[in-house]
């Protein structure tokens, strides 16, 4: 399960992945609480968020695939590694260089360690794929106040820079995700509780349980 990020984890009940496999992305350890588990996995991309948050980032106990820009700021590297970023929407099948595409989108990259690991199915949940305050792709910001956007106001709350996101971009990237994962005879299912991303199949989050 790649967890992502959205104001639909408000209403999913996550202490039923506990013992599943799981990657989560970005700020998800503010969610940490209700969830009652650390995941499996963890994925940073963005600089800005690494920059801002590294003394939490360097705290948390999953195995972590983090940008090698940043690699300077993270003190606690037993269960860490950095990657270097190449091509816009290549996807990496074989991560052993430490060499992944970040596609416009952290759940890019998750979907590439997802498929590195063996995974033959990875569901994705919490990736709304819709923020309610945004603008032009890629800018940065600094948000005034607290974040609609997110499972948690203080997620990119205020004060925080943040870059809005790249939809369009992040499309093209899942469309080559799903290309790869389906060629290998591999699927990526969505079971985000109201999301947008149209992408790929819709299941039920809690048929799993």
């Amino acid at each position: 399960f790649i967890i992502g990020n959205g104001p639909s984890l408000k209403t999913t009940d996550l202490t039923q992945l506990q013992s599943e496999y799981t990657i989560g992305l970005n700020r998800i350890y503010l969610n940490y609480e209700n969830m009652g588990f650390q995941p499996s996995f963890f994925c940073v991309t963005n600089p800005n968020i690494i920059e801002q948050f590294s003394q939490e980032i360097d705290q948390l106990n999953s195995i972590k695939f983090l940008t090698y820009r940043t690699r300077h700021l993270v003190e606690n590297r037993w269960n860490t590694f950095f990657f270097e970023t190449r091509g816009q929407h290549d996807f990496y099948t074989d991560l052993t260089n430490l060499v992944w595409s970040e596609g416009c989108t952290v759940t890019f990259c998750a979907m590439q360690v997802a498929y590195f690991l063996g995974f033959e199915e990875v569901v994705l949940v919490g990736v709304d794929h819709g923020f309610p305050n945004s603008g032009t792709p890629n800018k940065l910001v600094v948000a005034d106040g607290p974040d609609a956007n997110h499972f948690h106001p203080d997620y990119f709350g205020e004060g925080v820079k943040w870059q809005y996101p790249d939809l369009a971009g992040s499309e093209v990237s899942y469309r080559v995700a799903k290309e790869v994962f389906e060629k290998a005879g591999c699927r990526i299912l969505d079971a985000t509780i109201g999301g947008n991303l149209d992408i790929f199949q819709k299941v039920d989050y809690y048929s799993y349980f």
